[in-house]
């Protein structure tokens, strides 16, 4: 689904040396296509739910990108921030109607 007409995702998505909230990240594919460098903005969010006496502290990454970018990105494919933090993408991209999508996210632990 195309951006809306009257919405430019580019300046929307811009990075931060241009006073925007963006960064560079790769995409790197479990199938072994070529890795694809997409901006968005990453986030994760601090979760505290609670349901009785149990209480469930999370974090649980995200990123926000153009749909457009990531039309064929698969479950466990990797996301690497330019830190070298690397995240298994843990669903098919989540369409939002705008042209924006998030993918929701999993740190890797390759030290196991």
């Amino acid at each position: 689904m195309p951006s809306p007409s009257w919405e430019n995702l580019d300046v929307f998505l811009q990075k931060d040396d241009k006073g925007g909230f963006a960064i560079t990240v790769t995409i790197e594919f479990l199938d072994c296509s070529p890795n694809r460098n997409i901006t968005g903005i990453f986030d994760e969010p601090y979760l505290n739910a609670q349901l009785g006496e149990y209480e469930v502290d999370a974090i649980e990454p995200r990123f926000t990108c153009k749909e457009i970018d990531v039309f064929d990105v698969k479950q466990m494919d990797r996301l690497i921030l330019d830190d070298g933090r690397t995240f298994n993408i843990m669903t098919y991209p989540q369409r939002d109607g705008t042209g924006l999508c998030i993918l929701k996210l999993e740190e890797r632990d390759d030290s196991l």
